[in-house]
């Protein structure tokens, strides 16, 4: 009988050590992830601004801006953002194993590919203001920059999509004289290294179906967008997805924070050789995401009535808006669940898997989902957007029985491993 009260503290203890880890994680992805979600809607806010200006000049224009902002994201943007998403993988579990020169290579070898990489670069190695910061200041200069191109000297479109070019460098710029003057990068940023070119082929083997990951979710909503062409009145149809989408894009980057921070922190406890932690990060960002969808999805059924009306005049798109918010609050949920689990998909190295999923949950269930609902039952756009739910779910579902399927400390082991066989020689690591 004296056993039982042993036990009992014991299990006290445990349970006290267990909340102070959740505690702990939890402001451990709040610092992260704060920081990240403001740098993405100041970011997402510079197109958003474009597409505000352009609807006011009337339905047509807001549909032919629209259509462009498809057609950039799919032939450009998703692919390069795709790619570059593999650091998530690389500089994160090398951070986590504190081979640091390691980042500053990966970088090297990203930028002389793609372009493109400060933003993961900074943000696998937990330095994230500054991410904010320089987002901050491209979307103020492209609320003055874009009226002036728009409006000040006539150019219509062709200034909204001038107008984001110019403020996407100015925010390329902001963080690579960052990189290169903080002290916070010396031991990750080291110079420039011919070693940047001597395994192009093993990052594209993790870049290719990063991309195709991230490429085949975002090119199923934009398709949607493709095809409200095809529906009666499409001027209104077309006007309205880009609207929606333009508004779930918005709201998204919320959930994206939240996958960048648990990105950034399974890849750095893998790294590190500690699985058990890198499970509970998991753990603690599905509550999050939950709660954020919640939240979330309240606000946007309570502004349904006014969002319209910061992209038109028209009476008609603003009350179609509102219909669609209804719709757009309930992806936001399934999509902010299923977007962490992609970070944990990308901070374990699962790309290849989850760009099978993605095929899977968007082309063969989202994609003819939304068309059987849109014209065969004439659900009309609304039901382009109730498709997309369905491969939404898919997805969700899929993602949740690999990762609850998971063993953490095989993970551990080849981010060890992925580590280790791509230090140099040279380095004597």
């Amino acid at each position: 009988m004296a056993k039982k009260p042993v036990e009992e503290a014991l299990l006290a203890a445990a349970d006290e050590q267990e909340s102070l880890s959740v505690r702990e994680e939890l402001k451990k992805q709040l610092w992260l992830a704060g920081p990240m979600i403001a740098g993405a809607l100041l970011q997402n806010v510079i197109q958003m601004i474009s597409v505000m200006y352009v609807g006011h000049l009337g339905e047509l224009p807001l549909a032919g801006a629209s259509m462009a902002n498809s057609f950039a994201t799919v032939t450009g943007l998703s692919l390069l953002l795709g790619m570059a998403s593999a650091l998530d993988t690389l500089c994160g579990q090398a951070f986590g194993a504190r081979q640091y020169y390691l980042l500053g290579i990966y970088k090297q070898r990203a930028m002389f590919l793609l372009t493109l990489c400060h933003v993961r670069f900074l943000q696998t190695q937990n330095i994230v203001v500054p991410v904010m910061a320089s987002a901050g200041a491209a979307a103020a200069c492209h609320v003055v920059v874009c009226w002036a191109l728009v409006y000040a000297l006539g150019m219509g479109s062709k200034g909204a999509a001038l107008s984001n070019s110019i403020s996407y460098w100015v925010n390329v710029a902001v963080l690579a004289v960052y990189v290169r003057v903080s002290s916070a990068c010396k031991e990750t940023w080291t110079g420039f290294s011919t070693e940047a070119f001597r395994d192009a082929l093993g990052f594209f083997r993790l870049a290719v179906p990063s991309a195709l990951m991230v490429c085949l979710e975002m090119w199923s909503f934009e398709l949607i967008v493709l095809l409200s062409g095809l529906l009666p009145n499409p001027k209104l149809e077309t006007s309205v997805l880009s609207i929606s989408l333009n508004t779930a894009a918005f709201v998204w980057m919320i959930p994206f924070g939240l996958s960048s921070a648990i990105s950034t922190r399974v890849s750095n406890e893998l790294g590190a050789g500690r699985p058990r932690a890198a499970r509970l990060a998991v753990r603690v960002v599905v509550l999050l995401s939950v709660a954020e969808g919640l939240g979330v999805g309240l606000i946007l059924v309570c502004v349904r009535y006014v969002w319209g009306h910061a992209y038109s005049n028209v009476e008609e798109v603003v009350t179609y808006v509102a219909n669609m918010m209804l719709v757009i609050a309930v992806s936001n949920f399934f999509d902010g669940i299923q977007c962490v689990l992609s970070g944990v998909a990308r901070g374990c190295g699962w790309q290849k898997i989850g760009a099978c999923i993605n095929l899977g949950a968007y082309y063969i269930v989202g994609i003819p989902s939304a068309y059987l609902i849109a014209f065969v039952l004439r659900v009309g756009g609304t039901g382009l957007w109730l498709g997309i739910i369905c491969g939404l779910i898919v997805q969700l579902l899929l993602l949740a029985i690999i990762t609850l399927c998971t063993n953490w400390d095989s993970e551990a082991t080849k981010a060890k491993n992925r580590v280790f066989n791509s230090s140099s020689p040279a380095s004597g690591t």
